[in-house]
């Protein structure tokens, strides 16, 4: 189960390197408020810190428990977490599959994914539109790229 915890302490940046290029963490201890993907200039992350442990035992194709993060600021936005946490490694699926589960809309669940502040952890890349990739807060690159990593394990 993916716990949410409440913002309490000052956040830092840090940079956590991937095989795939660089990741930035914006964290408060162990508690995690974002993730973005690309360029970015900050200090390395301790290789201990449970977000770091995770990512580099998703980049091997293991699982492990997702780390604490910061809550979801709305209920849909919570149950679509946990949808999205269903969506197994590897696994693709549509917006239309994704919002028929939530009972909701394709647009709705499309902008809901483009606001995750944690790609990666709660895998948007994994759903696609039914006709092609679709979007991507953190560009299509990033999403062919998380997407053929796990096809490739």
């Amino acid at each position: 189960m993916l716990h949410s915890l409440s913002m309490s302490k000052k956040t830092h940046l840090f940079r956590y390197k991937s095989p795939l290029g660089p990741i930035g963490l914006e964290l408060a201890d162990d508690l995690c408020h974002r993730i973005t993907l690309g360029k970015i200039r900050a200090p390395e992350c301790s290789p201990d810190h449970p977000m770091a442990l995770w990512l580099r035992a998703y980049f091997r194709g293991k699982h492990l428990t997702p780390p604490d993060i910061s809550p979801a600021k709305s209920a849909f936005q919570a149950s679509l977490r946990q949808a999205l946490l269903g969506v197994q490694f590897g696994e693709i699926r549509t917006y239309g599959e994704l919002a028929k589960e939530l009972n909701s809309s394709p647009r709705a669940v499309g902008q809901a994914l483009g606001a995750n502040p944690f790609p990666i952890l709660i895998p948007c890349h994994r759903i696609v539109a039914a006709n092609g990739l679709g979007g991507f807060a953190e560009g299509p690159t990033w999403k062919r790229k998380l997407l053929a990593w796990e096809q490739s394990l």
